[in-house]
C-alpha cells in the first residue's frame, strides 16, 4: 500500500496541476455518488497520511484513498484524456483547459462537505509529513497504547503515514526488533526512531522512487524491505521475513536477526525464498546514508 511519502507526492502533483483552474470536467464514478464540481476551483490538494483531500471552493472536498492498487494520475486533455474515460477502472475525472487527473482503482472516494472532513480523518495521529507532525505526541500515543513497536507504527491513530516499508526500514536502521515491547524501548529510543522515520520519508518524499539508502539505483533502495533470503548490506546475515498483526489486519515485516537482536515469535528460522527483490544475491553495495 502506498506510504504518506508517496501520497504527499501524489498531492503535490495534483495540487500543482489544478490549483485555481476552474474545473470543466467532472464524473464521479463510485456508487450511488453524485456532485458536479464544473466551475468550482481547486484551492488546494493535500495528503493525511494514506488519505488525499482535493479541497474546492464551493466548500466541498474529494476525498480518495489509493488501498493497494489506487493511483492518481495527471495527463493533458484531448486524446490521453479521453482514452482514460473509457476505462473501466476510472472512479473519478477532474479537469481544467489544461490538465486532467484521474482517479484510477481508487479504494475509497468520497465527496463531502470540508468542514466535515474530520468524520474520515480525525481518527488519525499526527501525521509524519504535515504541519501538525508532533512527535512528542506520537511518542506519548505509541507509549500509552503499548504492544509490539512495529504494530504501534502501523497503527495510524497513534502517527499517520508509516506503513510496512518505512517501518521496516527505520526499525533497521535504528537497530530495533519490530517485536519489541514499546514499553521496552521507552520514552528516548521511541523517539529517536520517530525522528529517524521522519527525516526518511522527508528526504523520501521529493523523489519518483522510494528509497531508504540514499541510492535510487534499482535493487539498492532498501536495506532490509523485500530482501528475504538475501544477505544483510550491514553485517551479511540472511534477512528474514515475518508477519505481524492480527488476521485479516497482518503485514508483511523483514528484519536482520544479528542487526536488530533476535526473530520474529514465529520465526521457524527454517531457510525462505526470495520476496520481492530484483537485486542480486551478493551484489555489492556502498551505504550512502549512514545506516
Amino acid at each position: 500500500m502506498p506510504e504518506g511519502d508517496t501520497l504527499w507526492r501524489t498531492a503535490d502533483r495534483l495540487h500543482r496541476a489544478l490549483a485555481d483552474a476552474p474545473i470543466i470536467l467532472s464524473d464521479l464514478r463510485w456508487g450511488e455518488l453524485t456532485g458536479d464540481l464544473r466551475g468550482m476551483r481547486t484551492l488546494e490538494v493535500r495528503s493525511r497520511g494514506k488519505h488525499l483531500l482535493h479541497r474546492l471552493d464551493g466548500g466541498l472536498t474529494v476525498h480518495s484513498h489509493l488501498r493497494m492498487e489506487g493511483q492518481w494520475r495527471v495527463v493533458h486533455p484531448g486524446p490521453q484524456t479521453d482514452a482514460a474515460m473509457r476505462r473501466s477502472d476510472l472512479r473519478a475525472a477532474m479537469g481544467t483547459a489544461d490538465w486532467t487527473a484521474l482517479g484510477l482503482r481508487l479504494g475509497m472516494l468520497d465527496l463531502i462537505r470540508t468542514r466535515d472532513e474530520g468524520t474520515l480523518v480525525g481518527h488519525l495521529g499526527p501525521d509524519v509529513l504535515g504541519a501538525d507532525w508532533d512527535p512528542q505526541e506520537a511518542t506519548r500515543r505509541l507509549l500509552a497504547r503499548g504492544g509490539l513497536i512495529v504494530d504501534g507504527l502501523l497503527d495510524q491513530r497513534m502517527l499517520a503515514g508509516v506503513g510496512t516499508y518505512w517501518a521496516s526500514e527505520g526499525l533497521f536502521i535504528e537497530r530495533v526488533l519490530p517485536w519489541t515491547p514499546v514499553a521496552d524501548l521507552g520514552p528516548e529510543r521511541t523517539s529517536a526512531l520517530l525522528d529517524r522515520i521522519h527525516r526518511l520519508m522527508d528526504r523520501a518524499k521529493d523523489h519518483a522512487l522510494q528509497s531508504s539508502t540514499g541510492d535510487l539505483r534499482r535493487g539498492y533502495e532498501s536495506y532490509v524491505h523485500a530482501r528475504s533470503s538475501r544477505p544483510c548490506r550491514r553485517c551479511g546475515d540472511t534477512i528474514r521475513v515475518a508477519m505481524t498483526g492480527e488476521a485479516p489486519q497482518q503485514r508483511t515485516i523483514f528484519s536482520c536477526p544479528t542487526c536488530q537482536g533476535g526473530y520474529a515469535p514465529t520465526d521457524d528460522r527454517q531457510p525462505q525464498a526470495p520476496l520481492g527483490s530484483g537485486s542480486k544475491r551478493g551484489t555489492a553495495y556502498r551505504p550512502r546514508s549512514g545506516a
